[in-house]
């Protein structure tokens, strides 16, 4: 676990920067930060996706995770955590601000990316801490522009990442032999493709419900088995 707790120190220390930062920024300028951000996270996104060698594959778990997704409704359920947030964090008769749309957005960049699940399992088998401390680095910089712009739900998110990697930490002596290179490549394209949605939902009006697709992240450990059995 130390190298999730320092990924979650990066992004609390990344967090309280921003908000320092943001004091005094006219609105015209957060919101134009806001759609830079959101075209650096597309092109995060597009180049991790494009490292697909099974874009049918890729189609078939992201239709498939999306509906079982939809299903389960995580993406209005982590609104529902966001907006419960916001309600505790947000003094009375004050106007409501960005603290669902920056818990639930950092959420998902800073957890859907292999680096997090590899990361996870090398510091919980060999206490290889290495891929964790660069993610904590690019973490904590999206930190400080992330919390300028959308406030203090950015730090919140620590909390999802403590959790997330947290339980492929735990839990990698089972999970290590199953996520072969071929597996973590093609989950590592499919959370590129996500990221881009959230870069996509960071510009646009027209929401993209990245978090109803997440379960096709984790598609290929089933998909990949399959196709070499029946290829």
């Amino acid at each position: 676990m130390v190298g999730t707790l320092i990924n979650v120190a990066a992004i609390l220390l990344g967090t309280v920067i921003g908000l320092c930062a943001r004091k005094g920024i006219p609105q015209r300028l957060q919101d134009t930060v806001v759609n830079g951000q959101g075209l650096c996270v597309i092109l995060i996104g597009l180049s991790g996706a494009l490292k697909t060698a099974d874009v049918t594959g890729m189609i078939i778990c992201i239709v498939t995770g999306g509906l079982l997704g939809a299903w389960m409704n995580i993406e209005g359920r982590l609104n529902q955590l966001g907006c419960f947030l916001e309600r505790k964090l947000t003094p009375e008769g004050a106007p409501s601000g960005t603290i669902a749309k920056g818990f639930v957005t950092a959420s998902l960049v800073y957890c859907v990316g292999a680096m997090a699940i590899v990361g996870a399992l090398d510091s919980g088998l060999r206490g290889d801490h290495s891929t964790l401390i660069s993610k904590s680095v690019l973490d904590g910089v999206m930190s400080i522009f992330f919390a300028s712009s959308l406030g203090i739900g950015v730090g919140l998110s620590a909390a999802s990442v403590l959790v997330y990697q947290g339980i492929f930490a735990l839990l990698g002596m089972w999970l290590e032999p199953i996520l072969t290179a071929e597996i973590i490549n093609e989950m590592s394209a499919i959370g590129g493709l996500l990221i881009a949605g959230i870069g996509l939902n960071l510009i646009y009006e027209k929401h993209i419900p990245v978090g109803n697709l997440l379960p096709a992240i984790f598609l290929p450990m089933a998909y990949l088995p399959i196709r070499a059995l029946f290829g």
